[in-house]
């Protein structure tokens, strides 16, 4: 007998806002204007967004990332939608161990194992030491789960259960560090429109291996926020992580902002895939891999004789 997955449900808004990454006031405007999305009406007149139009909706986001404007995107179809994602949307993976490791957890995660995922990342961790499983593993891994939904070969709910399971075995990495904690003093975080925190958690893993003192402020922290913890942690360091998602154009204003408002003497680090072509800002250093948080690191041990 078959098995035939159940319809998915139509969202409202506030749920398609965090599925999306698009706001509410953008997905209004866009209703007006390209008369895309087109949602329905729940029986308080409140918007339903079919589960479709989720998916669309999240391509464009990505696309938009990437530089195109939302007006051509919406005139597309979807072979054109595709088409434009194929240069992003598969990364090769090396024909190597590396790659059938990979492919192991992928079938993992489209089996919905939890236990044997779980039990599997952690092996991997132990067998590889923390850092190389960290700096190697999972960053292929990562591009892999993001290259699989990005080619409708895994659902949301799979690229979820993936990035859950890696956080929890990152917190229980961490919480055996604590005792390590030792100089710098950084303070870490994301902006408010940054709901991705998983490469915050790599970076802070990381980060407390190599013996600094690292507080976490969880993702989506607006910069008043950011700034009077910085002074009341008094952080040496504010790192700050952007994923793919996050929307490029937006970080160089919002970091020159946030640098003003630091002390002179706190150091500002950026990090994540969407910072490689950030244009260097006074006072501000950008990390586009995970080596260079360690390099960061060093640095600035280097400088203050710790």
């Amino acid at each position: 007998m078959s098995f035939s997955p159940p319809p998915r449900p139509a969202l409202g808004i506030s749920a398609t806002e965090r599925e999306t990454g698009l706001g509410k006031d953008t997905l209004r405007v866009w209703e007006r204007r390209y008369g895309f999305p087109q949602p329905t009406r729940d029986a308080n007149g409140e918007r339903l967004y079919p589960a479709e139009q989720v998916d669309r909706l999240r391509l464009i986001k990505r696309l938009m990332d990437q530089g195109h404007r939302p007006g051509r995107l919406m005139a597309a179809s979807e072979e054109d939608l595709q088409a434009l994602c194929a240069p992003i949307a598969a990364p090769a993976l090396p024909r190597s161990a590396d790659d059938a490791m990979v492919r192991q957890f992928l079938a993992l995660v489209k089996s919905h194992d939890v236990p044997q995922l779980r039990s599997a990342l952690s092996q991997a961790m132990l067998r590889q030491g923390l850092q190389d499983f960290i700096v190697h593993s999972l960053v292929a891994l990562n591009e892999a789960v993001g290259a699989a939904w990005m080619n409708g070969e895994f659902e949301i709910f799979e690229e979820h259960l993936y990035t859950e399971q890696v956080q929890a075995l990152l917190r229980q990495a961490i919480s055996t560090l604590s005792a390590r904690s030792g100089s710098p003093h950084v303070l870490m975080t994301t902006l408010t429109e940054e709901q991705h925190g998983l490469g915050l958690l790599m970076a802070e893993a990381l980060l407390a291996l190599e013996g600094a003192t690292c507080v976490s402020l969880g993702t989506q922290t607006p910069l008043f926020d950011i700034a009077m913890a910085a002074r009341s942690q008094e952080a040496d360091v504010v790192a700050l992580s952007f994923s793919g998602a996050y929307p490029s154009r937006q970080i160089a204003p919002q970091l020159a902002q946030l640098r003003t408002m630091l002390p002179e003497a706190t150091e500002l680090w950026a990090g994540g895939s969407s910072v490689g072509r950030l244009a260097a800002q006074a006072g501000i250093r950008v990390l586009p891999t995970l080596p260079d948080a360690l390099a960061a690191l060093a640095d600035w041990r280097a400088r203050n004789g710790r």
